[in-house]
């Protein structure tokens, strides 16, 4: 069996009787690579657009983000919001009252990713 050892960004496999290499640590599973865990978190064909419009603002009701991305079905919002609530990156407020209201924004966790939607903006911005 092989085992997987990271120094960096670098990745590397060696056969299990091998001694680890100089300078590289074992890497337990694909969710202690921090790249992993940050795709494990933004993956999927909504949550980079649901952060992306919730970062440009400092709330949005459900209603509003659904119109956001227009194209999004209610059942694909409710569970990307789930998960990006489990995961501490979107809070949800609810307010108790009729008709129901629910707002969302980023968590402190979120707003770290801000910078990384403004890099990813500058880049697709020279390249495109």
């Amino acid at each position: 069996m092989a085992r997987t050892y990271v120094k960096g960004l670098e990745v590397l496999r060696v056969d299990e009787e091998q001694a680890a290499p100089e300078g590289y640590t074992l890497q337990k599973d694909s969710m202690s690579d921090p790249f992993e865990y940050t795709l494990s978190v933004i993956e999927g064909k909504w949550k980079m657009k649901i952060l992306y419009a919730l970062a440009n603002t400092d709330v949005m009701r459900y209603g509003e983000l659904k119109r956001a991305l227009s194209s999004i079905t209610h059942k694909m919002l409710s569970m990307q919001l789930k998960e990006l609530e489990r995961d501490g990156i979107v809070l949800r407020r609810e307010f108790t009252q009729i008709p129901p209201k629910v707002e969302y924004s980023l968590s402190p966790k979120g707003d770290d990713m801000v910078e990384i939607f403004r890099e990813m903006w500058i880049w697709g911005h020279k390249y495109q």
